[in-house]
């Protein structure tokens, strides 16, 4: 029954979190055993605590689970089309381009991190992972994440404000963000993000 359950609801090699598992009279202390039984059978593998997946087979490889880039994208940023955190920090400056650094460690933004900042380990892989300023939802991550890498943009830019200024542009393009957005949030962030704000004059490109 709960194998058959985990195969309609999760793909092979995905992050099954213990916490999302919900079925109608199945505790979660007999859900627990279940779940053991299925390790021990080789159905199911447990990545770390609480977090499970269903092994992916292969010729060469034998079972192949998540990398914990995915788990961690799962556990702090979105699943199941519910978005609770973003990249941030050098991991974001360097996906939009403003720098050519490569960051050793992922940094992330997420509700699920009660503390201001820590750092976790999953897998071999090690993440910052901060608590956001006002709580990351589907309609506002985009936003938050734009106002939180100006926050320290001359921590990550390595080149012109004139180049910086053309990333965020095309950033602003892609996710629709209006003005409207920017000023329900930007008065949480520190002047900071006011000051890189005007001087990119990112007000000339929202609409």
């Amino acid at each position: 029954m709960i194998y058959d359950y985990l195969q309609q609801n999760y793909k092979e090699a995905e992050p099954i979190f213990f916490g999302d598992i919900a079925i109608d009279h199945i505790s979660k202390p007999v859900l627990n055993q279940m779940l053991k039984q299925l390790c021990d059978e080789g159905k199911l593998v447990k990545y770390d605590t609480g977090i499970y997946y269903i092994p992916k087979k292969s010729r060469l490889l034998g079972n192949i689970g998540p990398n914990a880039d995915i788990v961690a994208r799962y556990k702090y940023i979105e699943r199941q089309g519910q978005i609770n955190g973003y990249y941030s920090g050098n991991t974001l400056a360097n996906k939009i381009g403003i720098t050519t650094q490569v960051p050793r460690q992922v940094e992330i933004t997420s509700n699920h991190m009660a503390a201001r900042v820590r750092q976790i380990e999953l897998g071999s892989r090690k993440f910052i992972i901060r608590h956001p300023v006002v709580p990351v939802t589907n309609d506002n991550a985009d936003v938050l994440q734009m106002l939180d890498l100006l926050k320290n943009l001359d921590l990550y830019n390595d080149g012109s404000y004139e180049d910086a200024s053309k990333r965020f542009y095309d950033y602003i393009i892609k996710h629709r963000i209006n003005k409207k957005e920017v000023d329900n949030y930007i008065r949480s962030f520190p002047i900071s993000v006011f000051k890189n704000y005007y001087e990119l004059r990112l007000d000339h490109v929202l609409a």
